[in-house]
């Protein structure tokens, strides 16, 4: 299952369609993001509503579509399309068990930087 996930996620990142101008290790960075989120336990809250990962991971990915042209680095992945409701401007929360709730754009770029840290 995570050779699958894994293999999709690529294939959709690599993409003409979905990457613009992106440098590799961006791509790897929003591959991993993506990957992070789909295996989470944690719940995404979104508007309300909780959602699993795998839900997150199709929401995330549609307005990654949306607003590929203006994400050039992993932080503008995160800003566009991981941290709020262009509708409701409610920003996404996470609810992991035994922690408190934090906003999604602090949880991901949390993850970010230990990315980052583990590949030095």
């Amino acid at each position: 299952m995570k050779y699958s996930i894994t293999i999709a996620l690529t294939a959709l990142l690599s993409s003409a369609q979905v990457i613009a101008d992106i440098n590799p290790e961006t791509k790897q960075e929003i591959a991993h993001l993506l990957e992070f989120v789909q295996k989470t336990t944690c719940k995404y809250e979104r508007n309300g509503e909780m959602h699993t990962g795998s839900e997150a991971v199709g929401h995330i990915q549609k307005k990654y579509n949306y607003f590929q042209d203006k994400v050039k680095t992993t932080e503008d992945f995160i800003r566009y399309s991981a941290t709020k409701s262009e509708l409701s401007g409610k920003h996404y929360r996470i609810h992991c068990q035994d922690k408190p709730m934090q906003n999604s754009a602090s949880w991901l770029l949390k993850e970010l930087d230990s990315y980052r840290q583990s590949a030095k």
